[in-house]
């Protein structure tokens, strides 16, 4: 019945989602499951899986645990070790399939010094030194939601959901990339193309050739 009520809240809540009364990242802004290790989803996406996995597991135990032909406090205590083995298989492979890698049509895991660099867009309420969400593109062309932290060396209050952020560095004790407000949305994880040697510009406003299609801009 736990698994079974939490699941019709969900049910639910993406048939809301399905009509346009709702929003996958509705929960983003009031709830971080990065410290459970569920983090790089939505929130509403992490707990669907999590539920979704408890209650298929608990419906098939419960076919078992009737077959068993258990009664009295030994049916009750076989219900209660489903309810707990059920929610940790529910926690593990949900933590699983969120934390997967990317990968590109070649098979290879994309690294994630392969983000550093790129411009992703922030997807929770706020981005601070202890929490924070963005949205950004590999050079795969896959999405993915990456947690990130304000570098303390960026000026200025935290940024803000659908600010740019620039992700600079990885840290992977943490499991985050530092990030610092970028001035203007960039094309994100799109490689800046090659150009052939030339003379240095004469000024900074000389931003380079005239067919050279890369935004030049400064990011704070």
């Amino acid at each position: 019945m736990a698994f079974t009520s939490a699941m019709a809240v969900v049910v639910c809540f993406w048939l809301l989602v399905a009509v346009g009364l709702g929003r996958a990242d509705s929960f983003d802004e009031d709830a971080d499951l990065g410290a459970a290790g569920l983090g790089g989803v939505p929130v509403a996406v992490a707990v669907s899986l999590l539920v979704g996995t408890g209650w298929l597991v608990t419906l098939a135990g419960s076919v078992a645990l009737e077959r068993t032909g258990w009664t009295g406090l030994a049916h009750a205590a076989g219900d209660l070790g489903l309810l707990a083995v059920a929610a940790l298989v529910a926690y593990g492979a949900t933590r699983a399939l969120v934390r997967a890698p990317a990968r590109d049509p070649s098979g290879a895991a994309t690294s994630p010094q392969d983000l550093v660099g790129s411009v992703g867009t922030v997807r929770t309420g706020w981005v601070d030194l202890e929490s924070g969400q963005a949205e950004v593109a590999a050079p795969d062309g896959t999405v993915a939601v990456v947690e990130i932290r304000q570098d303390p060396s960026a000026a200025g209050e935290p940024m803000a959901v659908g600010g740019s952020a620039l992700l600079h560095a990885y840290d992977a004790t943490g499991a985050f990339f530092w990030a610092v407000p970028c001035a203007v949305p960039l094309a994100p994880g799109r490689p800046r193309p090659a150009r052939a040697a030339e003379a240095p510009p004469a000024s900074r406003a000389d931003t380079g050739p005239a067919d050279d299609p890369w935004p030049h801009a400064d990011c704070a």
